[in-house]
């Protein structure tokens, strides 16, 4: 499997080239023919980048011009798809903007909701909603929304997001707390997964700046439900949840609890990087109705400055009775990962019981074993 760079490749460039020949057959696209040599070393969207500007100094027309040689190399070649999509996309949405005509603007968008399916044109939209946003949203609310295409309906949702990875941002979604909510209202029922996916990820998105307007979003949802739609809330709520917002855990079903709660205990003082800890707690419901409970914990790992940052860990949910007592457990690895460095030095585990934080319960991350390997092994 290539690497993520990789994905927009020198034989990507190639294809590219040999469909924009093949849709007009007395173009030189000296650019583009080029581009392959300085693709060594750049990023995937550096890559997107080089090609989009390389379709755009070698195709100096106007937006229709572009856009007719594009549904060209779209009907006539077969392999016009995959990461190539990108850069085409990309071309099309900046000569657009550049044209700076309704007519460009909305032809644009209609291009780009013909090319989806054959990836996705999810980051090229960003130029169009960055230019114009009411216009934007305005086609994709009233058009993309409805479409009987789910790749469609998809884009609708990814393209919109307020932190779609890859994707450079839009400063009018982020700073507008509820105006891509209309998208979300009308595809949170879709028929199709892909799509509902992609709606629960936007609304994990907007939580991550307003919060209270992603519950809002949801008890409205909630409040007549299709059968998909606590799962999908679950989904859209779960960096709130992690955080411990109020409003998410009431709405999910995890009010405030009257508990006793005894741990987090460890199972030993120093862990060397490369090993695990067990972590044991005891919860009782102290209270006099039934608690549900959304248990989480929290690892306060060492920052190299000597600081200290969480992560939080879905552990379990339980319902106890008045009274009741429950038991918890959990390995926790130390193990090197690619996605995160440690540094050896004071840690601490707390137990996160809707929302409440316990009591942490210190220990010593050492350095690792040097008779283990870098994936842990002996």
């Amino acid at each position: 499997m290539p690497f993520a760079d990789e994905l927009i490749s020198r034989q990507t460039a190639r294809t590219l080239t040999h469909a924009i020949r093949a849709a007009v057959p007395d173009a030189e696209v000296p650019a583009l023919r080029a581009a392959p040599a300085h693709m060594e070393g750049l990023p995937l969207r550096k890559r997107a980048d080089l090609l989009r500007d390389a379709l755009l100094t070698d195709l100096p027309g106007d937006f229709a011009s572009l856009a007719r040689t594009v549904r060209r190399a779209r009907d006539g070649a077969p392999d016009f798809t995959g990461w190539l999509i990108w850069p085409v996309t990309a071309a099309v949405a900046a000569k657009a903007v550049d044209e700076g005509d309704a007519e460009s603007f909305d032809d644009a968008m209609a291009l780009l909701a013909e090319l989806t399916g054959r990836l996705t044109s999810e980051f090229a939209v960003r130029t169009l909603l960055r230019h114009d946003l009411d216009r934007a949203l305005a086609i994709i609310a009233g058009t993309w929304t409805r479409s009987d295409d789910a790749d469609v309906r998809r884009l609708a949702s990814e393209g919109t997001r307020p932190y779609l990875p890859w994707a450079v941002r839009v400063p009018a979604i982020t700073a507008s707390p509820g105006v891509t909510v209309p998208v979300l209202d009308a595809l949170h029922r879709d028929e199709s997964e892909y799509v509902r996916r992609s709606v629960a990820n936007h609304l994990n998105d907007l939580g991550r700046d307003h919060p209270d307007t992603a519950v809002d979003a949801a008890r409205r949802w909630l409040a007549d439900p299709a059968p998909t739609t606590e799962r999908l809330v679950r989904h859209g709520l779960r960096t709130l949840v992690k955080r411990g917002h109020r409003g998410s855990l009431e709405l999910l079903g995890f009010p405030s609890a009257a508990l006793d709660v005894q741990g987090p205990f460890l199972d030993r003082d120093v862990v060397p990087i490369g090993e695990s800890v067990r972590l044991t707690a005891a919860i009782t419901n102290v209270g006099d109705t039934a608690a549900r409970l959304a248990i989480d914990y929290i690892v306060h790992h060492r920052k190299a400055n000597g600081g200290r940052t969480g992560k939080t860990f879905k552990l379990t949910t339980r319902t106890l009775a008045p009274g009741e007592r429950t038991e918890v457990a959990r390995e926790h690895s130390f193990r090197p990962i690619t996605t995160r460095r440690y540094h050896p030095g004071g840690h601490a585990i707390s137990l996160q019981i809707n929302g409440v934080e316990s009591t942490r319960t210190a220990f010593l991350l050492a350095p690792q074993d040097p008779s283990l390997t870098q994936d842990g092994s002996a």
